[in-house]
């Protein structure tokens, strides 16, 4: 039954944040409360992901929520947790300081997040505890009293099931509540440790000429060495105070964090004690059962290759008759705009430039579904750690942290979340190998040019999806093997260190929610389509004018094409590739694909419909068989396919990606370090596979 609420009024927007741990199901909540109305984008100077999301209070009042990244402090080790740190101080721009705080905590895991909960309570605003996963804890035989755990902390605390949205009204009603300001701290240090802090937060007072909810916790903060705040340095008296009260406490031999840590784990402890019941659980846990098989040394392999095996399967099988629609979709467009409009460069832009291009590379849309999907699957149900504890191995071997093949992983999406990803690394030179190493994973991107090659190489009437499949995963492996050799060689050479023991978390087992899944891939696939009607549509019709113009009176459509600019770009080009088996036309798709990869099958598109003089449209895979070389050979040979997919395997073809590398390397060394070695690579790849193969008679 669904809860009606009055009409939107004109109050002012109150800002909720979602605060938790990893793993503890902040992020489904999130999407539970929101549902789609979601906006997502990035916090000002950096590149992590801001999620922000819009609803009504049961009273109509206009409320917008945010996902902050997990944290499991606010002591941050990594870019994100430092983000969670600045936006709950109000230390962002562009970001209010929250009204209110949503803490999920994980029920099965009570004592370690209430480590947060006690430096969240610390800031001074108003906050409601989520306490989830309650039926994970009951499975382990854990009971929590939450009106006994409301007492103890003074704030609401709400038990819920975030995945089967258990308990989302009595959230919404809370968070729809005015509720009465926090009680005084409950946590205690020790005696010298608490005079230092209340000395500093009554200079902190004094400098400012105001008091605030959160001083205590900024004196705590500068108290220890570290800012409140990203921007945020205390006034030159407050910190030298800071460092005399230090070098007493020091001498009396307390050390600040220690200390501090020490006690807020104690009032943790103190609080599970009086609120937790732990019952005898009568057989084992499943979740080891099941870590019994996946992280077996050998089942575990099998059971990871069997599952990538399924995933590259279902993109060549699931996906032929939607892409069959969407091509066909595209194609009768463009022949209602070619019926409807007279011939000439405008109805030429609109069908060889616009819906060529956009239309060339949405087509491999649902195959791209289907790999967000699959991924977005993997990590809901909690085996994507168990991946990364299976491949520690190997990855150790090659001098790449365990903590990697999460980024890695995330990067055969797409690299730029997945290089994002390596913040988690503590390690600043294991961190930089593997973002120096992620855009060699195969991302989506490259999909649409692999889909295009083995269809070519391949027709689709006299080989089976399975070899299909099979060609793609070789694709996907050789990627991450070249991934692997650098990462090796930059670790023996210029990044030389000891990689340390992987020491990670792995969340409980947990049955996918087929709606969080969905919402995951549409997000990332609304980022794909996105990109198609934005930078490929532009780069299109760039390229679309770049193979019309200049026009040269009396030539057919070939001279036509030969002599515009994109030719003339393309011919200065070919005598460079020739040597890898590509014409000067293969020339144009390389140099439009820098921008992004994809933005080949497109250019390939635009350059073959330039060329066309009837109104049928040829498919473009049929038109390239058909191109030959002035000897009369044809270009598109099975051997050039190979070479072709090869060098966009290893090439540096995204400008996106550069520019987030440059973000998060704080310079232009490591990008054009990047560019240099994956170009060079993959030229001197292409060399050797076309040429060696010319050799053996292909």
């Amino acid at each position: 039954m669904s809860t009606l609420v009055a009409a939107p009024t004109q109050e002012r927007t109150l800002t909720f944040v979602l605060v938790g741990n990893p793993n503890c199901g902040k992020s489904t909540l999130f999407n539970a409360i929101t549902g789609m109305r979601q906006k997502v984008g990035n916090y000002p100077g950096v590149t992590v992901e801001k999620k922000v999301g819009e609803f009504f209070s049961l009273h109509g009042r206009p409320m917008q929520i945010i996902d902050l990244p997990g944290a499991y402090s606010l002591s941050p080790r990594s870019p994100d947790e430092a983000i969670t740190r600045d936006v709950l101080l109000g230390r962002l721009a562009d970001t209010p300081r929250p009204d209110r705080i949503v803490c999920v905590v994980d029920a099965s895991n009570l004592e370690r997040n209430l480590f947060l909960v006690t430096q969240i309570l610390d800031l001074g605003v108003t906050t409601i505890l989520a306490l989830n996963m309650i039926d994970l804890a009951e499975t382990k035989g854990i009971s929590i009293d939450a009106a006994a755990l409301s007492r103890e902390l003074g704030v609401p605390v709400i038990s819920c099931q975030a995945h089967k949205k258990v308990g989302l009204t009595e959230l919404r009603q809370a968070m729809s509540k005015e509720h009465p300001p926090l009680p005084s701290r409950r946590w205690r240090l020790a005696p010298p440790m608490g005079k230092a802090v209340n000395e500093l937060s009554a200079r902190l007072a004094e400098e400012r000429g105001s008091e605030s909810s959160q001083l205590f916790a900024e004196a705590l903060f500068t108290l220890v060495g570290e800012k409140a705040g990203r921007d945020s340095e205390p006034p030159p008296a407050v910190r030298e105070l800071a460092q005399t009260l230090r070098r007493d406490l020091e001498q009396q031999g307390l050390d600040c964090h220690e200390a501090i840590v020490a006690a807020r784990y104690q009032y943790a402890q103190n609080v599970c004690e009086r609120v937790v019941r732990t019952g005898q659980v009568s057989e084992e846990d499943p979740s080891d059962k099941l870590d019994a098989v996946l992280t077996h040394p050998v089942w575990g392999w099998v059971i990871f290759l069997g599952l990538m095996s399924v995933m590259f399967f279902s993109i060549f099988t699931l996906a032929t008759y939607p892409m069959d629609w969407v091509e066909g979709g595209f194609r009768a467009l463009a022949n209602a705009v070619k019926q409807a409009m007279p011939a000439g460069d405008l109805r030429d832009l609109i069908t060889d430039g616009m819906i060529a291009g956009v239309g060339g590379v949405l087509v491999f849309l649902p195959q791209i579904l289907i790999l967000f999907f699959f991924i977005g699957l993997l990590e809901d149900t909690g085996y994507m750690a168990r991946a990364a504890f299976i491949m520690d191995r190997i990855m150790s071997r090659v001098g790449l942290h365990g903590k990697s093949f999460i980024p890695l992983l995330s990067s055969y999406a797409c690299a730029i979340p997945g290089i994002m990803a390596t913040r988690t690394i503590e390690n600043p030179k294991d961190r930089l190998v593997t973002i120096l190493v992620a855009p060699l994973m195969s991302c989506s991107a490259r999909l649409p040019v692999y889909t295009l090659m083995i269809a070519t190489l391949l027709p689709a009437k006299t080989v089976p999806a399975l070899q299909k499949a099979g060609i793609m995963m070789a694709l996907y492996v050789v990627g991450t093997a070249t991934a692997f050799f650098f990462a090796w060689l930059f670790k023996k050479t210029i990044m030389h260190s000891e990689t340390p023991v992987l020491i990670m978390e792995l969340p409980p087992y947990r049955r996918p929610s087929l709606r969080a899944v969905a919402m995951q891939m549409i997000h990332r696939s609304k980022l794909f389509v996105k990109r198609a009607g934005t930078v490929i549509l532009g780069l299109s019709v760039l390229l679309w004018f770049l193979a019309a113009y200049p026009k040269v009176d009396g030539e057919d459509a070939s001279a036509q094409l030969a002599r515009s600019f994109a030719g003339k770009a393309g011919h200065a080009l070919e005598p460079l590739i020739k040597p890898l088996g590509f014409d000067w036309k293969i020339g144009i798709g390389l140099i439009g694909s820098f921008a992004a990869r994809e933005v080949f099958v497109s250019t390939m598109s635009v350059v073959y419909n330039v060329e066309q003089t009837d109104e049928a449209s040829v498919p473009l895979r049929e038109a390239m068989l058909q191109e030959k070389w002035p000897d009369g050979s044809p270009v598109f040979t099975p051997l050039v396919c190979v070479t072709l997919m090869v060098f966009y395997v290893l090439a540096m073809q995204c400008i996106s990606t550069v520019v987030v590398v440059r973000r998060e390397t704080n310079g232009w060394r490591w990008p054009l370090f990047q560019i240099a070695y994956m170009t060079g690579t993959a030229y001197v790849a292409c060399l050797l596979v076309y040429q060696v193969g010319r050799m053996l008679g292909f």
